[in-house]
């Protein structure tokens, strides 16, 4: 275990970004595990054997302080190593696995049978109240989605506060691979410790990703979290 890796005194559950210096959740931060090759791999779920550093940093940033050698040195310094390989497709890599992870996760929620699709079942759901998180794909239509944001809206009895569903980084022919179903446009899932767990992969792939300059895909990640915030509390339970 590194010093990055040692649990805090106030709080176990957080670790220092080598960039920033700054403190925060091990389940937000990205875990970064060097090889025995010397070389630096992203490790999202943190559960690579071995050393370990943490950067709470956005894809932009990163990719700056990797041309820059900033990342390479801090690295060296907390893996306490003087040979360490950063490749310039570090990010990307990242970015990857953030993005399977989160995928992975609808997948087994759709298997579970907390996750539904099909437009006419979503709004159904919607309008009765039982939708604790709609999804859409990036590439789907704009009627379907204000439709079924309304029908979010009606069932939760919060007409006119403009709550609309997350539109995802993904196609629709991603999702539907990932669920293993057929052209995947729309997506909801209908138990709140089931949202809490896609909302959770999904804010970390966003936030990777950065949001700024965004004007479809993620930036309506906080306003569900917010409009499903018992989510949270239901996983404590």
């Amino acid at each position: 275990m590194t010093v990055n890796e040692t649990l805090t005194a106030d709080n176990p559950s957080e670790r220092r970004c080598v960039l920033t210096g700054e403190h925060g959740s091990r389940d937000r931060l990205i875990r970064l595990a060097l090889g025995p090759d010397h070389r630096v791999a992203p490790d999202v779920r943190a559960k690579a054997p071995g050393r370990g550093a943490w950067i709470g940093v956005d894809r932009a940033a990163l990719t700056v302080a990797i041309a820059k050698g900033k990342l390479r040195s801090a690295l060296a310094r907390a893996f306490r190593e003087g040979q360490v390989e950063v490749g310039e497709d570090l990010p990307e890599r990242i970015e990857a696995e953030l993005a399977r992870t989160c995928l992975d996760r609808l997948g087994l929620e759709a298997r579970a049978g907390t996750l539904i699709t099909g437009s006419e079942r979503i709004e159904t759901a919607a309008r009765a109240g039982q939708v604790a998180l709609l999804l859409h794909a990036e590439d789907g239509g704009e009627d379907g989605r204000k439709r079924l944001d309304q029908a979010w809206r009606v069932g939760g009895e919060v007409e006119g506060s403009g709550r609309q569903g997350v539109v995802i980084p993904a196609t629709r022919a991603i999702l539907s691979l990932a669920l293993g179903r057929e052209n995947v446009v729309h997506a909801a899932l209908i138990d709140r410790r089931a949202a809490a767990r896609v909302l959770h992969t999904l804010s970390r792939w966003c936030d990777f990703k950065g949001r700024d300059g965004l004007t479809g895909a993620c930036v309506n990640v906080p306003q569900a979290a917010s409009s499903a915030s018992e989510c949270s509390r239901e996983l404590g339970r």
